[in-house]
């Protein structure tokens, strides 16, 4: 993507269609925004935000399984560049940092897999995520986050996510995540009557 492009949906590559890739970056935009905090009263970016400012989308497809051609697959890929506020003491991208990229991104195309070929897409909440850290990436790296999508039924969804670092050729870290259809809640009680 181009900069000052946050929204434009044709600057995302993927044979995704327009809607889908501008939901993506409608979900980005909107985590990226400040709110106000409920303890201070005053405007505040945190934790979340802090990260998916420097996420970029860069393709969102609708692929063919290569184990099972009849079926499909979402995929997402997000590119972003280490900086010093994502390190740890030991100068490494700290591991808390790939999580959050990690269930940000891996998130991703389990949408656009509901969206495109049911025309219904969730987020889901998250059940687990199982992540092996490989390398670690340093500040200056540019990273390449690849999200697909795994299995996703009418209540369970999962998907895999690797964070590729482009600038050392090598992997970084890998991830399962596990995520489900939350029940609608219940009425309560005193709500029936």
């Amino acid at each position: 993507m181009k900069p000052g492009s946050d929204m434009d949906p044709s600057q995302v590559e993927g044979n995704a269609s327009s809607e889908v890739k501008h939901t993506l970056l409608g979900a980005l935009q909107s985590m990226r925004l400040s709110h106000i905090s409920q303890s201070t009263d005053k405007p505040f970016r945190g934790f979340e935000a802090e990260f998916a400012s420097r996420l970029q989308l860069t393709e969102v497809s609708i692929l063919s399984k290569a184990e099972e051609p009849e079926k499909f697959e979402g995929r997402v890929v997000i590119q972003v560049t280490v900086d010093e506020e994502m390190l740890n003491s030991a100068k490494n991208m700290h591991g808390g940092c790939s999580a959050m990229m990690i269930d940000i991104c891996s998130t991703m195309p389990i949408y656009v897999l509901g969206a495109s070929t049911s025309g219904y897409g969730v987020f889901g909440v998250s059940q687990s995520l199982n992540i092996v850290y490989h390398s670690p990436a340093l500040s200056g790296d540019k990273l390449r986050i690849v999200s697909t999508t795994l299995a996703v039924g009418s209540r369970a969804l999962s998907s895999r996510c690797e964070i590729w670092n482009v600038t050392r050729h090598r992997l970084v870290a890998s991830a399962v995540h596990i995520k489900m259809v939350p029940s609608e809640p219940k009425a309560s009680e005193s709500a029936k009557l």
